[in-house]
This record gives C-alpha cells, structure tokens and sequence, in this order.
C-alpha cells in the first residue's frame, strides 16, 4: 500500500434477517435501515454522530431514499450521504466507496449502508421506452443461443452454463451440487431467507426456471438491509477497538472489458473476465493466493456464477469448477468453506444490501 493511503478497518457490522417482498415479515426500509444501521453502531460501540460520512446502496427507490432511510433511523447531523445504485454490486459499491473515502484520508469513519425494497417475482424491466443498459450483452447472448419470453437473468447464467458444458463437459449435477451445498449451509445462519435443507434429487428436482437451471438452483428477491462501520487505524485506537477491527487488506471493482463484447462468449457476458480481473488484483495487492484463504463469500446469483467465481478466483484451472465441487472443496472438509452464510441462494438476494453481507460470516 502508498505510504499515503490509509489502512481500512471493518469495526461494526449489523444486518436484518432477509425475506420474502411482500409478506407479513416485510417491512418499509426506513425500519430495516434503522435495524441494521444500529446493530452496526453498536458493534462498534459508537455512537451515529461519529459518523463522517454514510454511502447507502438501494437499486429500487425513488431518489434520494438513503437520506429518508437515515434521517429519522439513526441522526440528522448533516454528514454526506451518497447513494449508489449499481445493480447487484450495488451493497460492494457501497462499501468500495467508503473504503475509499477512509483510504483517501476524506474521512475517519464511514457507514456503509445497503437496502431493498423489492417486488414478488422475477427482476422487472422498469424503464421500457429507453435503451436498456445490457442491450450490447443480450446482443451476444442472442447471436450464440438466441432468446425467449423467460426472464433475463436465468436465462444469462443458463446459457453461461450451457456453454460450459458444451467447452468443458462438466455436468447438470454439478450444478446442482452447488445449490445442494449451499442450502445445507444456510441452516446455520438465522438471517437466511431459506433455512430448509435438501436432498441433491430435489434440487435436481425442483421446478425449472431456465433448461437445466432449476428453482433450488437460483437465488430469491427479497427484502433486507446489511450496514459495515468502516474506520482508520487513528480511530480504532481513539475508540480502542483493535479487538475487534478487521482490516481490508484489498478491495478492487472491475467494469466490463473487450472480451464481454468480442469473444462471443456468455461465460464472459456474465462477467468472468471482471472477477477474475479483480481477483487478481486483490491477490497482488495483498500478497495473498487462493491457499492462503480458507474462507470466501461469493456472488452465487445462481448456481452456475458460484462454478465460474471457482475458476475466476484461482481456486482451480479452467473448466475444472465441476471437479472443484465434486471433490467436495467448497465446503466444510475440503479446501475452502464457500458461502457458509447459505449464499444469495439460499440467505436471498435484496440487491442493494446484498454485496454489504458478504463479510458477516468473516467479521
């Protein structure tokens, strides 16, 4: 690291259970922000005025809902609020900027906010009359398999996973090992949406969303909100925290390359250059290699992203995710415990708090 930038710690963390929109545990998001936000700050044992600055994440919302979700939930002391809308990154977004605003020297402590409010069903198609971010993505996605009335994004990681069959002969099972896996993990966590255990034939079984990918395989929407307290070493020492404090050793943020575009690829549409991009980088600005980590949340949006973040991360070559899994190396006994919070699977998927949980199950 320069010897200008500042060391970033994770001092608090506070999250709601996640649940199914629109049932009797849904709430308004001012009411989970303020559930999360607290659980947070005293983790930290800090009070909300210590706060510099706060980024909160949300995906649906009118403009400005982080400040709303603040205001009335934890202070008005007139601090920057940001709000970040990036999709599924958009809990990472969050807290990337907050890690950056400590590591730039803006701030001393930051709170990393994420929230969503979400509909029943499939991810809805908001804004019709104008040109749609992924057009250029769904143009390679169309030229190499087509489309249909499905829904996007099953659709996107089916594809991407059919064409890792077709390149690498992995498996319908090994797929589904991965939802297996991760949904016997979520019966430890009691913020998961699903705590209910299967066997491999009834995700295998389960109803199809998308050719091979089945229900069991993909993850819910759902409503939640997850909150990180983010702080310099000055103001670990000031509020004798160091017991606690867990360092980000490395956090990088990708966009799309050339060969999202060019390869004619899902696999790359979905975003395997980005991760393995990023992880790269991480590994060189910490030090660190696959075998140096023992445990990792990843973004299993479905079962087939879970397989290619395996290969994307160095965790093993090419095209060997589906022996990854076979040999039982992603989970309790194997070389790495993978998504032991039950990952989005299974804990659920409220889009703008989801990239803020990816730490509890570490801090």
């Amino acid at each position: 690291m320069s010897p200008s930038l500042r060391r970033v710690f994770v001092v608090g963390v506070g999250m709601t259970k996640f649940v199914k929109p629109g049932t009797e545990n849904s709430r308004d998001y001012p009411d989970m922000v303020k559930e999360a936000g607290q659980k947070a700050l005293d983790d930290a044992h800090i009070p909300y005025s210590a706060v510099k600055q706060a980024c909160v994440g949300y995906v649906y919302g009118d403009s400005t809902s982080g400040q709303r979700a603040i205001y009335h939930s934890l202070g008005l002391t007139g601090i920057p609020i940001i709000n970040v809308n990036n999709n599924c990154a958009t809990g990472s977004t969050a807290l990337f900027m907050a890690q950056q605003l400590i590591q730039g020297g803006v701030a001393d402590c930051v709170l990393a906010l994420g929230f969503e409010k979400m509909e029943k069903g499939s991810l809805p198609v908001k804004f019709s009359e104008r040109t749609h971010p992924i057009d250029k993505h769904l143009d390679v996605l169309i030229n190499k398999y087509g489309f249909s009335a499905h829904p996007v994004a099953p659709q996107m990681f089916g594809y991407a996973g059919k064409e890792h069959m077709e390149k690498y002969g992995t498996k319908i099972e090994q797929f589904a090992k991965i939802g297996w896996k991760n949904h016997k993990h979520s019966v430890n966590n009691p913020y998961s949406q699903f705590q209910d255990e299967y066997s491999l034939d009834e995700v295998m079984s389960s109803k199809k969303v998308f050719d091979f990918l089945t229900l069991l395989q993909c993850c819910p929407t759902s409503d939640g909100a997850a909150a990180a307290v983010l702080a310099n070493e000055e103001f670990v020492q000031k509020h004798n925290v160091q017991h606690k404090a867990v360092e980000i050793l490395a956090q990088e943020m990708v966009t799309d390359l050339p060969s999202s575009f060019e390869e004619k690829s899902v696999i790359k549409v979905v975003g395997f250059d980005m991760s393995k991009e990023a992880a790269r980088k991480c590994y060189e600005k910490s030090g660190l290699r696959p075998s140096d980590i023992d445990v990792i949340e990843l973004h299993d949006c479905f079962s087939v992203n879970e397989l290619l973040t395996y290969e994307a991360l160095g965790l093993c070559p090419e095209g060997q995710g589906g022996t990854l899994v076979d040999r039982g190396d992603n989970t309790y006994g194997g070389k790495w415990v993978i998504n032991p919070s039950g990952g989005l699977i299974s804990k659920g998927h409220p889009l703008g708090a989801t990239g803020n949980t990816y730490r509890f199950p570490t801090f």
